[in-house]
């Protein structure tokens, strides 16, 4: 019997990658996305080209469009479709738009995700349900981790932290962005959800999430958004820390490959933290120099002496747990690797 899998968020960076991932592993695959993308970022953040991708070159997709605040409307799909597995991406996904319009992040984050589980609970209660959360459930209190500044990025300056941050960091206490605490709030709902009710649910902190699929935009997706900038030749703007913020970048094919992994083997009411690692950690200076080299476009950029409210000085995701519950799963997208990828795809995009 052919297994049956929703996507939340279908035609974004994860949930787009998600699809074709499982729908190449010969699974029914439906999608709920209604390019909501595109009323927070503009034209940029159109995905419809995503969804009409999926649409044309997946075997068995199935494109559903609905708003995740419609709570009658998801009660009413996941009673139709019943699925094996739940994968939630859909989100607002920036911190700066988040404290401009709080009511609509608040409702698609947290309410959505509610919206999603209850639905599930009532309908579906034997799926597995993975959640899209982000490392930005522990606020800015990572940076309170001594650091070392070097000549291209910060580090953490003890050998206990080398590794990261692992999923025993406390995540209140701290500043998180109005998109942190509606991210928490959904975090904490889905471990409850397992926890309480005893869904097989986990959590995913990513790190940067990225990959040739992102409609990159200044106000989310870091790496896509940054290659774009350079092979384009407009400028970047970089937002406080001196450019040596340090991040790590997963591709969303290795995303795909563990949501199989938990799905496979699951649990309930898990959380771990989902990053490239410190292989893949780069800082936007260094991100600059990878980027010319491809392109052959120096970088273009102007500084603005002012961090983002809540942002991350350096970030590394300690994937230890991860390995240890899936030692079949470690990162298989290199940072040279997805560079290239990202250019190309974007090279194409602009051409276009």
């Amino acid at each position: 019997m052919t297994r049956k899998l929703l996507v939340t968020g279908s035609s974004g960076l994860i949930g787009s990658e998600v699809v074709t991932y499982f729908d190449a592993l010969g699974w029914e695959v439906h999608g709920i996305d209604n390019n909501m993308r595109a009323d927070f970022f503009g034209q940029n953040g159109d995905t419809r080209w995503n969804q009409r991708r999926l649409i044309a070159n997946c075997h068995n997709f199935h494109h559903h469009e609905l708003d995740m605040r419609n709570r009658q409307g998801v009660l009413e799909c996941i009673e139709q479709l019943k699925p094996d597995l739940v994968v939630h991406t859909a989100a607002q996904p920036s911190h700066d738009l988040a404290a401009s319009r709080p009511f609509d992040d608040f409702d698609v984050n947290a309410g959505g995700t509610l919206n999603l589980l209850e639905s599930v609970r009532q309908y579906a209660p034997e799926a597995v349900f993975v959640h899209m959360s982000t490392n930005k459930v522990y606020g800015d209190a990572p940076n309170e981790l001594p650091l070392k500044e070097l000549e291209t990025r910060w580090d953490y300056a003890e050998e206990a932290d080398y590794n990261g941050i692992r999923e025993d960091f406390r995540i209140d206490r701290s500043k998180h962005s109005i998109f942190g605490a509606s991210k928490v709030a959904a975090d904490v709902m889905v471990q409850e959800y397992g926890r309480y009710f005893g869904l097989r649910t986990c959590c995913l902190r990513g790190g940067c999430l990225t990959g040739p699929n992102h409609s990159g935009v200044e106000l989310h997706g870091f790496l896509s958004y940054l290659i774009k900038v350079n092979a384009s030749g407009g400028t970047y703007r970089i937002y406080g820390y001196k450019g040596k913020q340090v991040r790590d970048n997963i591709h969303a094919y290795d995303v795909a490959r563990f949501i199989e992994a938990f799905a496979n083997n699951p649990r309930s009411g898990e959380v771990y933290n989902l990053g490239g690692g410190r292989g893949n950690s780069v800082s936007i200076l260094e991100a600059f120099d990878h980027a010319a080299q491809l392109s052959g476009n120096r970088m273009q950029y102007e500084y603005v002496d002012k961090n983002r409210e809540g942002d991350h000085i350096c970030y590394i995701s300690d994937l230890s747990k991860m390995k240890a519950h899936y030692p079949e799963w470690d990162i298989t997208k290199t940072l040279p690797v997805i560079f290239e990828e990202i250019y190309c795809s974007w090279r194409e995009r602009i051409a276009e």
